[in-house]
């Protein structure tokens, strides 16, 4: 086999991968979940919902942090994922021979810790800068205070692992699992490293998230079957639902991988990327961006759009999105799209956010290596609008080659990426 791509380049091999979401830790639970259509969506018991408008999310209730909180749970994810890919390749674990580049969600106090801060400042009412400093001055909030510093996830996650270089911590909204995997195949093919460990994670299920994505009208309200809330792609589709997971990718340049004798568990062939400035949240209306970042990712990885097996969607169960990722794949694929599946991960899982594009790899290599694809579940109501074969309800045995999964952010940011069980031409 040829160990370099048709661009001259070093080729990227995956050699470990790991994920935990809300239906299982490891990645072989969540694959028997979701190729047997198992959703991992239900009601909230974290925390009381009833003046909420959407009480159901896939949060992972089965892992406990403390202090609880979203960087907590978000970094615990992270390594966990990390543990069983750094594992399955075979590098040293606690001194991994490479960079780290990780996704994770905006860091911020969430409400419980705003609220102390308040009591301890001894205000009742607004809390001012100089209330904060008070309360600061305690020392009693040290360990807050290291908790919601920018990058500290990212910092702890690469002294636990002994990755090298300073760490890369990312967070480009929905696409952002995606980023962190593109920014592993860049910096081994500009030879900067022979080994990248890229995680996304997201554990950031709280009231004030789902009152943000409410606002927005963007969360799906079907509380009452919260199994079948999520239908990507289905006329009755209302809206996401928020889930959390995490997801790792051990890359190596495929010449230093083969050379000590690594299994390759597949490829990363290409990646796409790029921005719409149209609006804070919504899509581009003609798709003109989506469109542009699945073509750069094919040529990226030097494939014609005929030689693309599945297509895992970014399928988010939204009104707009769903319709603009049907038209963008149908610009580009042209009448294949009406027999070329393509199924939504998130219909059982959820939105997993800045972990989603790292998930969604994770699966895309497993349908590669398995040759199952997983359906879309909850698929009862096709919409005219949208004549795609979706995989529906029942997963389907196919031989797949490559895969394209797509991410679409919020605010515009989107990266495809090309997987592939060998490089073209091998």
């Amino acid at each position: 086999m040829a160990l370099r791509d048709n661009q001259g380049r070093p080729l990227v091999a995956v050699t470990g991968m790991g994920a935990v979401t809300s239906l299982g830790q490891g990645k072989d639970a969540t694959w028997t979940a979701l190729t047997a259509g198992q959703s991992g969506i239900h009601r909230i018991n974290r925390f009381p919902t009833e003046s909420l408008r959407t009480t159901i999310a896939g949060t992972i209730d089965f892992i406990d942090v403390e202090p609880f909180c979203a960087p907590m749970l978000s970094e615990r994810l992270a390594v966990l994922a990390a543990e069983e890919a750094v594992g399955q390749s075979g590098l040293a674990s606690r001194d991994f021979p490479g960079a780290l580049f990780i996704a994770v969600p905006p860091v911020e106090m969430e409400w419980p810790q705003r609220q102390a801060l308040a009591e301890a400042s001894g205000q009742t009412g607004d809390v001012t800068y100089t209330d904060l400093l008070k309360a600061a001055a305690t020392g009693r909030f040290k360990a807050w205070h290291d908790l919601f510093i920018f990058g500290t996830v990212a910092d702890r996650v690469a002294d636990t692992f002994g990755t090298k270089g300073s760490p890369i911590s990312l967070s480009t909204a929905c696409s952002s699992g995606a980023t962190a995997i593109q920014l592993g195949v860049e910096a081994i093919r500009r030879g900067e490293t022979d080994a990248a460990l890229c995680i996304g994670t997201d554990g950031s299920v709280n009231p004030e998230s789902l009152i943000r994505f409410s606002l927005l009208s963007a969360l799906s309200t079907q509380n009452e079957n919260p199994e079948g809330a999520s239908k990507p792609f289905s006329k009755n589709r209302d809206g996401f639902v928020m889930g959390e997971g995490g997801a790792a990718l051990v890359l190596e340049n495929a010449e230093t991988a083969m050379a000590r004798g690594a299994k390759i568990l597949g490829f990363v062939l290409g990646c796409g990327e790029k921005g719409d400035n149209f609006h804070r949240t919504r899509s581009s209306p003609d798709g003109s961006p989506a469109i542009a970042a699945i073509r750069q990712a094919l040529g990226d990885a030097g494939l014609s759009p005929d030689e693309i097996d599945y297509i895992n969607a970014h399928g988010t169960s939204t009104p707009e999105n769903d319709k603009m990722e049907a038209m963008s794949c149908t610009a580009v694929f042209g009448e294949r799209m009406g027999s070329l599946p393509i199924s939504s991960n998130k219909s059982m899982i959820g939105h997993t956010l800045t972990a989603a594009g790292a998930v969604e790899a994770v699966m895309s290599l497993l349908t590669i290596a398995t040759g199952r694809i997983p359906p879309t579940i909850n698929y009862q109501v096709p919409d005219p609008a949208i004549p795609l074969d979706v995989v529906p309800n029942v997963a389907r045995d196919a031989n797949v080659k490559y895969v394209l999964s797509n991410s679409f952010g919020f605010g515009g940011q989107n990266t495809c990426l090309v997987f592939g069980a060998e490089p073209k031409g091998a």
